[in-house]
């Protein structure tokens, strides 16, 4: 990918955050999505997956720093592509409301 193509895909990405910010639609899609994660059972999984990497290492020799390196790619494979397809749904229909970006 060109320098060129970054810059300008890194101006878009901080363009529509900034929308999102400003619209409040960024709140509102992270309260869906705590919603649904908790819906589905993903926090229960995950907070079952931290205990035992807990119980494994033993308290006293894990950081916090190792546990969210140890659950984050955990976690992020339990998202339902259901939840998945919901937000980005969610985010297209914003940004096609959104004329001026």
């Amino acid at each position: 990918m060109s320098d060129d193509r970054r810059v300008r895909d890194a101006q878009m990405r901080a363009t529509i955050n900034q929308k999102l910010v400003e619209t409040g639609e960024r709140e509102r899609l992270k309260e869906l999505l705590r919603t649904r994660l908790i819906e589905c059972g993903w926090r229960d999984q995950l907070k079952a997956h931290c205990k035992e990497v807990v119980r494994q290492k033993g308290l006293e020799h894990v950081t916090v720093d190792d546990l969210v390196s140890e659950i984050t790619p955990k976690g992020r494979a339990l998202v339902p592509d259901t939840v998945k397809k919901e937000l980005l749904q969610r985010i297209r229909t914003f940004l096609s409301q959104q004329s001026n970006i």
